[in-house]
């Protein structure tokens, strides 16, 4: 019997993706991005299912070594880099790739006494204003990262894209001629490009890209699909009906009662709740998906449960699958109703939801 809810992973939805932007970005590695527990695909689960992938990027080094102990032996990136000295050894017992954003980092590299040279990914902050170096502190690092003997050479470079997802707005041409300029003539390899910038911004694919979203068959732009760019959903959230119940005009349902019917109708109940990481404001009218057709969530959403209008004249029953999201039901379009970004969705499944890979 299939455990519910659950979050059903296609491997072949996941390959296709690679393959996808690798047509996207022929001249590019690829570093797939498969953080916060793979998008909340599993990292494991993604890790293998793309063996073919040239690196795996994570933000922390818990989830580069959760990699390796599951076997998986390709170049790892920390995109959050180290945090603390004590774990430069763990980088290189498990060769592990760091980025390297601020001068602490820096000064931990130049005291370090390590048994080979780390590999270093330089960041350049190019506009986002969050992690990085600024112009007037990069000649300065980048020659200390020179002259440190714990650095492997030549020295990686990277930036982050502030506005990659809104493809008419120049500031991602600025950010781009902005780290081109400074990194002119430099040794090592270039990595700009995330999932928007791969598809709206092909001059950023340069060396290596870093796809994230896009993987998971999700465009990154509010408004577009992922099957717009040929992406395929690579997770459907199923759960199941555990009550139908028939409900007169007038009456309420859920907590605080604020949602009354206009007719008589037949209710559903939904095993799946803000307990499972569905949002809890999700609003009337978003939509789930039961034997083919999209009926309205109705009431409030509460942490184990949710309700469905099924309509007066259906014949659903207890044990049918309820699609919460996926190649029938695209999670951007359930995104939208809740007006948040379908990475919020993907990411803030609970362990109470299964994870099954396909």
């Amino acid at each position: 019997m299939k455990p519910f809810p659950r979050a059903e992973i296609s491997s072949r939805a996941l390959q296709h993706n690679l393959a996808r932007l690798r047509e996207i970005a022929p001249a590019s590695k690829v570093i797939a991005v498969v953080k916060a527990n793979g998008y909340g695909h599993g990292s494991l689960n993604v890790a293998k299912s793309l063996s073919s992938a040239d690196g795996f990027g994570l933000a922390r080094l818990e989830e580069a070594l959760e990699l390796r102990a599951g076997g998986v032996t390709a170049k790892l990136l920390l995109l959050e880099g180290f945090f603390r000295s004590t774990e430069l050894p763990l980088l290189v017992e498990h060769d592990i790739d760091t980025v390297v954003h601020h001068k602490s980092q820096l000064q931990m590299l130049e005291q370090a006494k390590l048994d080979k040279p780390v590999t270093v990914w330089l960041k350049v902050d190019s506009g986002m204003h969050r992690l990085g170096f600024r112009s007037d502190e990069f000649a300065e690092v980048y020659q200390r990262l020179l002259d440190c003997p714990q650095v492997a050479k030549p020295i990686n470079l990277m930036t982050h894209f502030a506005c990659a997802d809104e493809p008419d707005n120049d500031y991602t041409r600025k950010q781009l001629e902005h780290f081109n300029q400074l990194t002119a003539g430099l040794d090592g390899d270039r990595s700009l490009a995330n999932s928007a910038g791969a598809l709206y911004w092909p001059s950023s694919q340069q060396n290596w890209i870093r796809p994230g979203i896009a993987l998971y068959g999700v465009s990154p732009v509010v408004g577009d699909r992922g099957a717009n760019h040929d992406l395929q959903p690579a997770m459907s959230l199923v759960s199941q009906l555990i009550a139908v119940r028939e409900h007169k005009a007038g009456e309420s349902v859920g907590y605080g009662s604020f949602w009354r019917s206009s007719r008589d109708t037949r209710l559903g109940v939904v095993a799946i709740g803000y307990g499972d990481g569905y949002p809890r404001n999700a609003p009337e009218g978003t939509p789930v998906l039961i034997n083919g057709r999209r009926v309205p969530v109705v009431g409030r959403v509460s942490m184990d449960m949710l309700t469905v209008d099924l309509g007066p004249d259906a014949r659903d029953a207890v044990g049918d699958d309820a699609l919460l999201w996926g190649p029938a039901l695209p999670v951007e379009e359930v995104a939208a109703h809740i007006e948040t970004v379908a990475y919020e969705l993907v990411t803030k499944l609970t362990p109470r939801v299964a994870v099954c890979l396909d």
